[in-house]
């Protein structure tokens, strides 16, 4: 059975193709257009993903969109109705969208689909539920053949939060909580008063959080949300805008914390930073509480997540220190991109296909599921006149270069083998860099991400050595697990250090990885392991033999407000426009310092803040 699943028009559009199970091919549009979380129709990632199948549309059973809008609209419709006259304005600009395209959507997707491969049928269209998908993109790809499943997003149609139970082929979601009960709208109001941008600003507010004391969460508890001992909860509509209004949260929000919200670009103060703990802190709460009465209603199963707020690693991680759950497996592209992979691996198991790996493995295959590009391609983009470019003789001598180059304090491009699927670098589309280094935080954030200074920087660890740096003893080959440091890896601050408050804690050097070392002391690791990332496995390999240092820092390969590079253009263009020293992609090597100086062109003022 061949089936393409797509999600679009909302927000990280994505195309997933899975044939007799085998997740083939998946891609984000955002990687060819070019444009950060870009929600148009994914005709790019359809043909990416198809050449990759060598299959045309005209050769699938199905073609399923990751949700139903007629649903989605009814719930537009019934929230407006309920509060009328109250946001008007708002409704008014929904009906545009919605009757300008959005309610006749089988229609756009079949002239966008037509317009691939003029003998697409029409009658291969077909709609998954919003959290059935996520469900789907949680349950069937992972190692489990039993497991508790929890999805917790913003809003699908009308659901928020679900849990249930997966077994082999079938899915059973028991509970469900409803719009505009949500625990990710709440996160998203707190993202939105402390400056950031809703939808892709959470992960900032994430890493803001240990900067902070959670003073604030009790007032959280008492104004904001009701929780129930089962985790299920509702929210205060006094103080929430987001049903009608063209806002997060209305005044009372504000008067609650008594200050307007930080602007955009704003330097978080201390309300704001105790505010982003005390949140983090309630949903962490929240989560624990909804795992922990799963786990009496349907035993001590392991746990399987997808939702945006799954892409809460910290939190993530306290299900696993806590002792909450021995087993977790969390859809490494959680939000709605990963909804594209579980709306066809759901109408496939829907009708008797196989969408299960084999026991005890993952089938996302460490992620790599996007283009590759061939030598020919590369020394298109890479050999152009002026540029120097050096030819390794094979991945032996690329490794032991690239090792050498990052011992040297070196901050090195990584392009190598098929893209990822979902918002993390996992080794295929990464800058990486020593963590041994003091400043290389600082540097990596501010002369080449260009980004917030407190922005923390992820260890890629080799799987084997893990638990000698991290309390983990779990695999978290997806980046998705937030770990302590080990107390041996650790350095006691200095009574001045300990004196620090606010941002001016990321100066302290906490331990011998001060790199990616949260100030809590915690990581957020991804284990890298030879059966998925054999090049990258060595790679690390190498970089251990030379330094006693079996990890690296791994972050995305681009700048502030734009996706993850692509192409090997993509690469190049990063790598001449910021300080990144080396530029490694297949077997081709680029240094910095022998590029003459006028191809060195930042392009950073061309990108749109996030």
């Amino acid at each position: 059975m061949k089936v393409l699943g797509l999600s679009a028009f909302y927000h990280d559009s994505a195309a997933a193709l899975v044939v007799d199970g085998d997740i083939v091919a998946a891609a984000h549009e955002e990687r060819f257009t070019r444009k950060k979380h870009d929600p148009a129709f994914p005709g790019h990632a359809i043909r990416a993903c198809l050449a990759i199948g060598g299959l045309g549309l005209r050769d699938l059973d199905a073609v399923v969109y990751y949700e139903k809008p007629g649903i989605k609209f009814g719930r537009l419709l019934a929230t407006h109705a309920s509060l009328a006259p109250r946001g008007y304005s708002s409704f008014e600009a929904a009906m545009r969208v919605w009757l300008g395209g959005k309610l006749f959507l089988r229609r756009e997707l079949t002239a966008a689909l037509a317009a691939i491969d003029d003998r697409f049928r029409p009658d291969r269209l077909k709609f998954s539920d919003h959290h059935m998908s996520h469900a789907a993109s949680a349950f069937y790809p992972s190692p489990f053949e039993r497991a508790v499943i929890l999805t917790c997003d913003g809003v699908g149609e009308w659901t928020t939060t679900s849990l249930g139970l997966g077994e082999g082929h079938r899915i059973r979601m028991d509970r469900v909580l409803h719009f505009p009960h949500s625990l990710g709208l709440l996160y998203s109001a707190f993202t939105a008063y402390c400056g950031f941008r809703v939808n892709s600003g959470e992960y900032k507010l994430m890493g803001l959080a240990p900067y902070g004391t959670p003073r604030y969460a009790a007032d959280i508890r008492r104004h904001l949300i009701d929780v129930a001992g089962d985790g299920s909860f509702r929210l205060n509509p006094r103080f929430f805008d987001y049903c009608v209004g063209r806002s997060m949260t209305t005044r009372a929000f504000d008067d609650l914390w008594g200050r307007p919200p930080l602007e955009p670009g704003g330097v978080p103060d201390e309300v704001i930073l105790d505010l982003a703990a005390s949140i983090q802190q309630v949903t962490e709460e929240v989560l624990a509480l909804i795992v922990a009465d799963a786990m009496r209603t349907y035993g001590r199963l392991p746990l399987v997540m997808a939702g945006g707020v799954a892409l809460n690693c910290v939190a993530n991680g306290r299900l696993l220190s806590d002792g909450l759950v021995d087993r977790i497996w969390i859809q490494p592209a959680a939000g709605d991109a990963g909804g594209a992979l579980g709306a066809a691996l759901a109408y496939a198991a829907d009708r008797g296909g196989p969408v299960r790996p084999a026991a005890g493995t993952d089938s996302m295959k460490g992620c790599a599921l996007g283009p590759s590009y061939s030598d020919a391609e590369i020394e298109a983009a890479l050999v152009q006149p002026g540029l120097s470019v050096e030819v390794m003789s094979g991945e032996d001598a690329l490794t032991r270069a690239a090792a050498a180059d990052l011992a040297e304090g070196k901050a090195v491009g990584w392009h190598q083998g098929r893209s990822e699927f979902g918002p993390r670098a996992l080794g295929g589309r990464s800058i990486l860099a020593d963590p041994r280094s003091a400043t290389m935080q600082t540097d990596l954030n501010l002369k080449i991400k260009f980004r917030e200074s407190f922005r923390p920087f992820a260890p890629s660890v080799l799987a084997e050595d893990c638990a000698d740096w991290f309390e983990l003893s779990h695999p978290s080959p997806y980046m998705l697990l937030v770990a302590a440091v080990r107390d041996s890896r650790r350095l006691t601050p200095s009574a001045e250090d300990a004196a620090l408050r606010g941002l001016d804690r990321r100066r302290v050097r906490r331990s011998l990885i001060p790199a990616v070392t949260h100030v809590d002391n915690s990581a957020r690791v991804q284990t890298i392991h030879r059966e998925t990332s054999p090049l990258y496995h060595a790679l690390v390999s190498r970089f251990r033999d030379l330094t006693g240092c079996p990890l690296v820092v791994n972050t995305s390969f681009n700048v502030r407000g734009e996706p993850i590079v692509e192409t090997p253009g993509d690469a190049l263009r990063c790598f001449l426009g910021t300080r990144i020293d080396r530029l490694y992609v297949g077997r081709y090597r680029l240094a910095k310092e022998n590029q003459p100086d006028h191809l060195k062109v930042s392009y950073v003022d061309q990108v749109e803040k996030d």
